[in-house]
């Protein structure tokens, strides 16, 4: 049996905050504004994990109303969602993430980011697939506001 799950995520930029996505510090002079370590990509991919088992979404697990996630690692996040996917029977076949932002360029940090998602979900890089793209200036994530990423995750009954 398969099942599909997907995510979305957005989070604005902050002052005197590392930018973290995909668990991988990315140099820049802003960071993401959140309760956790605030990294869009990794709370997507919970997001698609759950989705995918029927479990709801990040805030109901991880609601940023407990102060048990302040400042929390995402890594730390995702990897307890893959206990949960995991526990339900299902392992990964493909997940497929975009992220969206004008700044910071991610393209040099895109193999980096594959091999810890790999990491934390257990898996194989070919089974990860991370794109960057911008929105061609519109929107909040064009106005260099925010930053926003998208995820969908395939997982079969093993």
């Amino acid at each position: 049996m398969f099942r599909i799950g997907q995510g979305f995520d957005v989070h604005a930029f902050a002052d005197d905050r590392p930018c973290i996505i995909g668990g991988i510090e990315i140099p820049y002079q802003r960071g993401l504004l959140g309760h956790s370590d605030a990294d869009v990509l990794l709370h997507t991919i919970a997001d698609a994990c759950l989705g995918a088992i029927g479990a709801g979404d990040i805030g109901k697990h991880f609601p940023d109303t407990d102060p048990v996630f302040e400042g929390a690692d995402s890594a730390d996040l995702l990897a307890q969602t893959w206990t949960m996917v995991q526990n339900e029977g299902y392992q990964l076949v493909n997940l497929d993430c975009t992220v969206i932002a004008q700044q910071p360029k991610l393209n040099p940090f895109i193999d980096a980011i594959k091999e810890n998602i790999a990491r934390i979900l257990k898996a194989e890089t070919n089974q990860i697939n991370v794109k960057a793209t911008t929105t061609e200036q519109l929107g909040f994530t064009g106005r260099e506001e925010g930053i926003a990423a998208q995820a969908v995750i395939l997982i079969t009954k093993t």
